[in-house]
């Protein structure tokens, strides 16, 4: 069944799929099956017009979806715009909430990277592709 843009399938009792939308979870499906006056264990294949209706009108009372992500995102751009602690971290992908990173974040951190010395030669390509970059934005 779709109910709002999200596919809910028929044999799975209301207090599990409803928290199919994004920003309701456990918690909030109380609190939204006693506004749409739904039982948690029915199916949601047994759902009346009725029901769906009130469920409808209830979800408006939620911020979900949407919505939500959109609410999300302003407020990681606000962080990143005002240069707080947690923006810089958004900045250049490292965790944000207080986590380790000396072993660990390697989801935030992407692929490890090997830092070694570099050959004179290797050197010499980057000191040549810097004094090209600087002589090309003085002129």
């Amino acid at each position: 069944m779709r109910i709002s843009g999200i596919e809910i399938p028929d044999n799975e009792r209301a207090q599990i799929g409803l928290t199919r939308f994004f920003g309701i979870g456990p918690v909030n499906v109380l609190e939204l099956a006693k506004k749409a006056k739904i039982g948690l264990n029915v199916r949601i294949k047994d759902l009346t017009r009725d029901d769906i209706g009130n469920l409808m009108k209830a979800l408006e009372s939620f911020s979900v979806e949407g919505d939500l992500k959109k609410e999300i995102r302003e407020n990681i751009d606000r962080l990143r715009a005002i240069k707080c602690y947690r923006g810089i971290r958004h900045i250049v992908s490292l965790p944000v909430r207080g986590q380790r990173t000396k072993t660990n974040s390697r989801t935030r951190k992407g692929k490890r990277k090997t830092v070694g010395s570099l050959t004179k030669e290797a050197w010499a390509k980057i000191e040549t592709q810097q004094k090209a970059a600087s002589v090309a934005k003085n002129k």
